[in-house]
C-alpha cells in the first residue's frame, strides 16, 4: 500500500494539533441528532471505495460551483476580489483528503481536534495563516451551512458508480448527507461560541 502525498497545511495526524472543546458526550448528542448509527459508519466505508477513485471529477464538480458564484469564490480571492490561484489549490487538496476522512476515519479525539481546526481556518483568527493567503478575513456561518446542500445532492452520481444496487446507493447518500451535517454542525463551534 503506497503512502498518499503529503498535503500542505493537512494537520489531522499532527499530534500538537490543539484538543477540541467539543466532549464526547456532545458528539454522542450529536451523532444521534442526525440519527447516525452503525450501519450508516459502514455505508460511508463503502462511500470511501467508490469515492476513492473520482476525487479530482468530484472537486471538479465542486470547484465549478464555487467558481460559478462570485459570493463564494471570494473568500479564495484576495480583498479587491481576484482569485487567488495556489490558495485555491492547496485548500482543493484538502478537500480531497477531507472526502476521505468523511467516509473512513472514526470519529475519535483525534477527529474531533481536527474538526475544530477546520472550522477555526474558516473564522477570523486562523484564516489564511494556514496558507499564508491575503484573502478577506472569514467565511460567514451562513454559507458554510448552506454548502450542505451542494455538497450533498452532486456526490449521488458519483456513488453510482460503484455498481452497487439503488438501496446500497441510498445507503451510502443518506450516511454522506449525515455526516456532512454532522460536521457543520461541530464547525458552527467557534462562530456560536458559548450559544453552541
Amino acid at each position: 500500500m503506497t503512502t498518499p502525498e503529503p498535503v500542505p497545511g493537512y494537520t489531522h495526524d499532527d499530534p500538537g494539533l490543539a484538543p477540541s472543546p467539543v466532549t464526547a458526550a456532545d458528539l454522542e448528542s450529536l451523532l444521534a441528532g442526525v440519527l447516525f448509527g452503525p450501519a450508516d459508519q459502514e455505508a460511508l466505508r463503502t462511500a470511501g471505495e467508490v469515492l476513492s477513485g473520482q476525487i479530482e471529477q468530484v472537486l471538479d464538480v465542486w470547484y465549478g460551483f464555487v467558481g460559478a458564484h462570485p459570493h463564494l469564490v471570494a473568500y479564495f480571492s484576495t480583498p479587491d476580489g481576484v482569485p487567488i490561484a495556489g490558495y485555491l489549490a492547496r485548500v482543493r487538496a484538502r478537500f480531497g483528503r477531507w472526502i476521505m476522512d468523511t467516509c473512513t476515519r472514526p470519529h475519535d479525539e483525534r477527529w474531533l481536534a481536527y474538526q475544530q481546526e477546520i472550522a477555526l481556518r474558516h473564522t477570523e483568527p486562523k484564516k489564511n495563516q494556514t496558507d499564508h493567503a491575503d484573502s478577506v478575513t472569514h467565511i460567514p456561518l451562513r454559507h458554510i451551512i448552506a454548502f450542505i446542500y451542494p455538497i450533498t445532492a452532486t456526490i449521488r452520481p458519483f456513488l453510482t458508480a460503484g455498481g452497487h444496487d439503488e438501496q446500497q446507493v441510498d445507503a451510502m447518500f443518506q450516511a454522506w448527507f449525515k455526516a456532512v451535517t454532522l460536521q457543520v454542525a461541530l464547525w458552527s463551534q467557534p462562530y456560536a461560541g458559548r450559544a453552541w
